[in-house]
């Protein structure tokens, strides 16, 4: 450049310098004030992070995933029965959730996900005119990677040091974990409403099924539903969901998951949305809470609801099933037979209507089928045609006489088929609200045939062991779990009544009496003079019946006789040996324990009743057979116990008397079972409690029916009567794919030919003869004497006359 020459230049060219001075000055000290406030910025920036993230969680401990999970209770053959929780969590590896659904998650919550470093502008901005065009929030900024921290690491508190503390974790997270282990963290513990946790638990609450079996619709779903599980429940609020999935299938679009077909085709779809059974309710509930009941005071609250155990037990879900059904008809059978309670309530003309109006929009919900209980008004009573017209809610039913003959008054003094109904006005009037049990409905006029029903106030209890393993099978605290928690069947203690004399006379076994030994049966009495108390026990039907062989007193029950055996062998005596078999309840010293009259559990009678099933070895009831800790490590595996409490030929011929009390005593009505059966049954006072305690070579099963207040059943409700039937009516069921076994014969059995009346060896007079069983040296050597044979007995009498 050419320098001025003159001074006429040089001096304009001063002047023109100091015009721009200032200007520049100001330029100058412009641009070191923008760069002093970004210096100042990034340090504020930097010292704001610094301060909030001085104390920020470790991210070292997701890489120690250990979230709560389910606790899983499984049949005997590896069903789920129960499920206990505080949140619904079912972990899977990612490798096991479908591509489909990740990619539906990443599309509708994060669609850079695999390309940011855990904070998204570009997204945040993008969400903020997405939510500002749509006029409401329909996209979120965070990213999955931020979600992952905000589950996590955070509480849920909305603030500004919360997000950046977010922000900065999210970071962090993103540079320290692969984005298949972020993935992989979300899946499993992002919310999803209706307390399930993780999408594996979500696509059973929500379709029934596992996520590996999930459709497209099905995916895009689930996938809707982090933003507000409450607002976009398929079960709540049908509409949104589906509008939510529309924009899942379409953001899957955008990113080129899907084409537009296969959106089209899932939003056509039809899915099958219901909320989820309620396992340890409808299963094996009561089964299920003994089981609830150990797990916590074994292993605490925490381990239970939090840790994820997994639990193995003995119960067979069709054993359970036949004891459920086979309560429900033993004890209806029971209620019919008592009588009709009355209807639920009597309606006036005018409160009717009012009344069918709620009752039809209960059936707008839960429609009527075949099979099912309802409730309805009596609109009708004609007692020339025999038949009652029934209003169901707009729907209409008719029940004939036949169909409610039971209905008579109860009265426990007359037996049910003393006084059967004859015209339906005899028990039912218009404006009734009753009970009806729907057969078919007619094809013509659509009305449903009807059966009087009532719900039964008795109660009973089973418990079915296998018998060589202790494995408990079934187990029915109850007629119905929901109504009552109560497990009658462990926690109970009714008099057993005379299913406790099998005890009493295998004591008397092992005390020098045999299957042929003859006790007279002839009244006896005990007197207190200091109680001023007398005792005359009686057999059942108040009759004696002499001379009688042991094995006959225990199938037809003798009251009488069993005393005599029990004051013969001494109460300690029995009460030891009893406690051999496994009875821990307290028993009275005294008597009546003969008869059964001190309180047990069924399950402790039932026990017992194994030690003849296993030729006298006792096994201990087995509920759970292993249980594991989250990563499959065993905790506890079950080691059955066997002890042997009793000789093997002892509990054999208990057995073999046992099977005489089916044959020909008691228990007749189980011969229909058509194999092997010992059993006995129970009947107390005043018909309060009914058992029967029965066995095959493989199962023992024990019933009792009775009512948790103590009241008579009814007349003739014996334990052949009441508690028989639905033993006899399960072990059919259970039975029916089994072989038919007999029980062995252990050594030091024989069998030996006697005359049935006298129980010695028999002569050619003799009229009846048996093989009767015994242990060997103990088989009678005496020969019956020949008839006018004076024996020192009729001597003795004759010399005291």
């Amino acid at each position: 450049m050419k320098k001025p020459t003159t001074t006429s230049q040089i001096l304009k060219k001063r002047a023109r310098k100091q015009q721009r001075g200032p200007w520049l000055r100001i330029l100058k000290w412009s641009l070191w004030s923008v760069l002093l406030l970004m210096v100042l910025a990034v340090a504020g920036t930097v010292g704001v992070f610094w301060y909030i993230g001085r104390d920020l969680p470790k991210i070292s401990s997701l890489q120690d995933y250990d979230p709560p999970i389910i606790t899983t209770v499984h049949a005997d053959d590896g069903n789920v029965i129960a499920e206990f929780f505080r949140e619904r969590r079912i972990v899977l590896p990612l490798a096991q959730i479908p591509l489909t659904l990740q990619q539906a998650f990443i599309a509708a919550e994060d669609a850079r996900f695999y390309k940011h470093k855990g904070i998204d502008l570009i997204s945040i901005i993008r969400a903020m005119y997405k939510n500002l065009e749509a006029g409401t929030i329909v996209q979120g900024g965070s990213t999955i990677t931020q979600q992952v921290t905000k589950s996590f690491l955070l509480t849920p508190e909305r603030s500004y040091e919360r997000k950046i503390k977010e922000a900065i974790l999210a970071y962090q997270i993103d540079r320290s974990f692969s984005k298949d282990e972020i993935l992989f963290l979300y899946l499993n513990q992002i919310y999803l409403g209706h307390g399930a946790y993780g999408v594996e638990a979500a696509a059973q609450n929500y379709f029934g099924k596992s996520v590996d079996t999930l459709n497209l619709a099905e995916c895009a779903m689930l996938a809707g539903l982090p933003q507000a599980p409450s607002r976009y429940s398929p079960f709540r609020h049908p509409d949104r969901a589906k509008q939510r999935q529309i924009y899942v299938l379409n953001r899957m679009v955008e990113e080129g998951y899907i084409d537009q077909i296969e959106a089209s085709e899932a939003i056509e779809t039809v899915l099958d949305i219901h909320p989820r059974r309620n396992l340890y309710l409808e299963q094996v509930p009561v089964y299920s809470e003994h089981v609830r009941r150990y797990l916590e005071q074994r292993y605490g609250m925490d381990a239970l609801y939090s840790q994820g155990l997994k639990v193995h037990t003995a119960v067979n879900i069709d054993f359970q099933q036949a004891a459920m059904a086979e309560i429900e008809k033993g004890l209806k059978d029971l209620d019919r037979r008592e009588g009709y309670r009355g209807p639920l309530k009597q309606l006036a003309a005018e409160e009717i209507d009012a009344f069918l109006a709620v009752q039809a929009e209960t059936l707008v919900a839960n429609p009527l089928e075949p099979g099912r209980t309802a409730r309805g008004v009596v609109v009708e009573v004609d007692d020339r045609a025999g038949r009652v017209r029934v209003d169901l809610g707009g729907e209409q039913g008719v029940m004939l006489l036949d169909d409610m003959r039971w209905a008579r008054k109860p009265n426990p003094d007359v037996h049910h088929s003393a006084a059967r109904l004859t015209r339906p006005s005899q028990a039912l009037a218009s404006g009734d609200v009753i009970l009806v049990a729907l057969g078919d409905r007619d094809p013509d006029s659509g009305r449903w045939q009807l059966q009087l029903d009532q719900t039964p106030r008795v109660q009973a209890a089973l418990m079915c062991i296998e018998a060589d393993t202790g494995l408990v099978k079934a187990m029915m605290g109850g007629r119905d779990f929901s109504e009552s928690q109560f497990n009658r069947a462990i926690q109970s203690r009714r008099q057993p009544g005379s299913a406790f004399k099998p005890i009493i006379y295998a004591a008397a076994l092992d005390h020098g009496y045999t299957a042929a030994s003859v006790i007279i049966d002839s009244p006896i009495v005990f007197q207190d003079p200091e109680q001023d108390f007398t005792w005359k026990p009686k057999n059942y039907g108040e009759r004696f019946y002499g001379p009688t062989l042991f094995r006959d007193a225990l199938a037809h029950s003798r009251n009488v006789v069993t005393i005599k055996i029990l004051q013969d062998i001494g109460i300690d005596y029995a009460i030891d040996y009893a406690r051999k078999m496994g009875i821990e309840s307290n028993l009275n010293r005294d008597l009546s324990i003969a008869l059964g009259s001190s309180g047990v559990s069924l399950l402790e009678l039932v026990r017992a009743y194994t030690v003849f099933a296993n030729q006298g070895h006792l096994v201990e009831p087995a509920f759970i057979t292993k249980i594991e800790d989250r990563h499959g490590n065993l905790l506890e595996e079950m080691n059955p116990e066997r002890r042997k409490v009793i000789e093997a030929s002892t509990a054999y011929i208990m057995t073999n008397l046992l099977e005489g009390v089916v044959k020909y005593g008691t228990g007749q009505r189980m011969r229909a079972l058509k194999r092997p059966v010992a059993g006995k049954t129970g009947t107390t006072n005043n018909l309060f409690d009914a058992w029967f305690v029965g066995y095959t070579p493989r199962y023992v099963t024990g019933v009792w029916v009775g009512y948790d207040q103590e009241q008579t059943l009814g007349r003739g409700e014996t334990g052949a009567g009441a508690a028989g039937p639905i033993w006899f009516g399960f072990m059919d069921k259970i039975l029916q794919n089994e072989p038919v076994r007999i029980f062995p014969v252990p050594e030091g059995v024989v069998f030996a030919k006697i005359d049935a009346d006298t129980g010695l060896l028999p002569i050619p007079e003799s009229k009846n003869t048996v093989f009767e069983v015994f242990k060997e040296d103990s088989a009678p050597v005496e020969y019956t004497p020949r008839p006018g044979t004076v024996t020192e007995p009729e001597q003795f009498f004759k010399q005291d006359l």
